[in-house]
């Protein structure tokens, strides 16, 4: 036990060099290891069940690290890794992961071999970017070149290792024709697709291939009355986030009546001033009522003589998102800076059609024909929850990936060729330079090499065969006098169905050049993070905060 400082009652335990770096190390690779045998499209699916049986089958390595519940503080460093490149790109979180714990293995070996940390993270960084200008500049290749065919494959390679592999032709057009759906221009002239403006639903029943494309918002709800009109031409739509309930005194206030006959009064005040907030809505023109809380009877009678329909209990982020491609506003309440109640018609948002539709089991609302920016939606049907939700995650996966393709206009290939080339290129970049980064420098580009290995050997081949087939064909096409000869020997990646080595880019295994180069640079950063610490202080618990425990 060491007591640290002078402070009366601080008590912990402190570990130092090598011996800290060491545990990080071995948690970090703990937990690549866990994701590593679900990289790749013959990659296995990992079964999660939490504390209280609620279980999660799935392949994605976000969701998998996420529900870990890792408690390591090095290991939390690759959680947030994931999550980084999850949010960033939307694909490439299980690779990221692996080639962070593999370049701080790699590293740890150079410190026990006396080079000291910061020489090895100067030559981390320094790799990095060579190796990110080396992609950008080599590797990448346009997509316009290439056409809405290019689309289709970089959304099939991310599918290739999900539930989806086996209708991914079927998906990737539905993925890609929804994101080029909500296509918008905002005001500087950029052009976004914005994937949150399409909304996924789930309805159990019938086969995957029978999901299909909605035009419009949908919502997983249904009209609060069966006396409400199903369809709404001209909708204009009212966003409310309180209650449409008969009015109540606030909690607390105590109100004494001394007449039994202005009892009733009160009663009927109640019921009048929610008559005033319906009527205020109608009068805006309201005609379809989205609210966050409920809809009691008496309102919805109401409603219904209205002829407006009226749908309850709206997740709050279904709420914001109607209310950006509508243009409406949601109102947190009627009152205004002097107490007043009124409501204002500019508050509306707008759609050319609201109308209810049934599937399987369940009612649909949909919102047709958006005001203010195109929206989308797809409804996904499948045998059970957990293939539902594992469908959802890899459709998400692959509209991010359409998405960063579209707007960043690069693809790579895929197939571990790119990782293949860096490795080649950066172990000649090591050789040019004099200083002691060039230990650094040559294990980061063998680090690499552990994407096409683990790729080969989930595919159950001959990963050192296949890797050294795939290093000797990058060498040559990278060499002066080879380099017109073997020219497309640059795009030389695996093909983890026969085990060969083939053209990724004419066989349209192809990735955004946006994930490669943030994986690289997400990795580094994690493994130079880690690596720089030589110090782990724990802190005991004091006695009063045991027993308070």
């Amino acid at each position: 036990m060491l007591v640290l400082g002078k402070l009366p009652g601080l008590e912990g335990d402190r570990k130092s060099g090598q011996d800290v770096r060491t545990q990080n190390v071995m948690a970090c690779m703990a937990i690549a290891n866990v994701v590593k045998s679900s990289l790749g499209p013959v990659g296995l699916d990992k079964m999660l069940v939490d504390d209280i049986g609620d279980t999660t089958v799935t392949n994605d390595g976000a969701t998998i690290l996420n529900l870990l519940e890792v408690d390591h503080p090095a290991g939390k460093v690759l959680v947030d890794l994931a999550q980084l490149q999850d949010k960033e790109v939307g694909d490439g979180t299980t690779s990221v992961v692996i080639l962070a714990a593999e370049l701080l293995r790699r590293a740890n070996e150079l410190v026990n071999m006396k080079i000291h940390p910061t020489s090895i993270i100067s030559g981390f960084r320094l790799a990095q970017k060579e190796a990110i200008k080396y992609v950008n500049e080599k590797l990448s290749t346009k997509v316009d070149k290439l056409g809405r065919d290019a689309l289709i494959n970089v959304a099939k390679t991310s599918m290739s290792s999900k539930i989806l592999n086996i209708n991914s032709d079927f998906f990737a057009a539905m993925a890609v024709d929804s994101v080029m759906s909500v296509k918008t221009v905002n005001s500087s002239g950029d052009v976004r697709y914005p994937v949150k403006a399409i909304n996924v639903l789930k309805a159990h029943g019938k086969s995957s291939q029978e999901s299909r494309r909605i035009a419009g918002y949908a919502l997983n709800c249904t009209r609060a009355s069966q006396a409400m009109p199903t369809v709404v031409n001209k909708a204009k739509i009212a966003l409310l986030d309180y209650d449409l309930r008969k009015y109540k005194m606030s909690l607390g206030v105590q109100v004494v009546v001394t007449d039994p006959s202005k009892l009733q009064a009160i009663r009927d005040r109640e019921e009048d001033i929610m008559k005033e907030r319906i009527d205020l809505l109608i009068k805006a023109g309201a005609n379809v009522i989205l609210t966050s809380k409920g809809i009691d009877d008496l309102c919805l009678k109401w409603l219904v003589q209205a002829g407006a329909i009226g749908v309850r209990r709206v997740k709050k982020d279904d709420l914001r998102r109607i209310a950006k491609v509508t243009g409406g506003t949601i109102m947190l309440s009627m009152a205004g800076m002097e107490g007043e109640e009124s409501f204002d018609p500019s508050m509306l948002g707008q759609a050319d059609k609201v109308y209810e539709e049934r599937v399987g089991d369940n009612e649909l609302i949909v919102i047709e024909g958006c005001a203010n920016q195109k929206s989308g939606s797809i409804l996904l049907r499948g045998p059970n929850e957990y293939t539902l939700d594992e469908m959802e995650r890899a459709l998400h996966d692959a509209m991010c990936v359409v998405k960063r393709v579209l707007e960043s206009n690069e693809v790579v290939p895929g197939g571990g060729a790119v990782e293949a080339a860096l490795s080649i290129y950066l172990e000649n970049f090591a050789h040019t330079l004099g200083s002691r980064e060039q230990m650094a420098i040559a294990e980061f580009a063998q680090a690499l090499l552990v994407i096409p290995k683990t790729l080969a050997v989930n595919a159950a081949c001959d990963a050192t065969e296949l890797v050294a087939k795939l290093r000797a064909d990058h060498y040559h096409s990278q060499q002066e006098k080879d380099a017109g000869k073997f020219k497309e020997k640059s795009c030389s990646g695996l093909n983890l169905r026969t085990g060969v080595i083939h053209n990724c880019l004419q066989a349209g295994v192809l990735e955004p050049t946006m994930s490669k180069t943030k994986s690289i640079a997400f990795a580094t950063e994690a493994a130079v993070t880690i690596l720089r610490i030589d110090d782990m202080i724990r802190i005991d618990k004091t006695e009063d905060e045991r027993a308070n425990m």
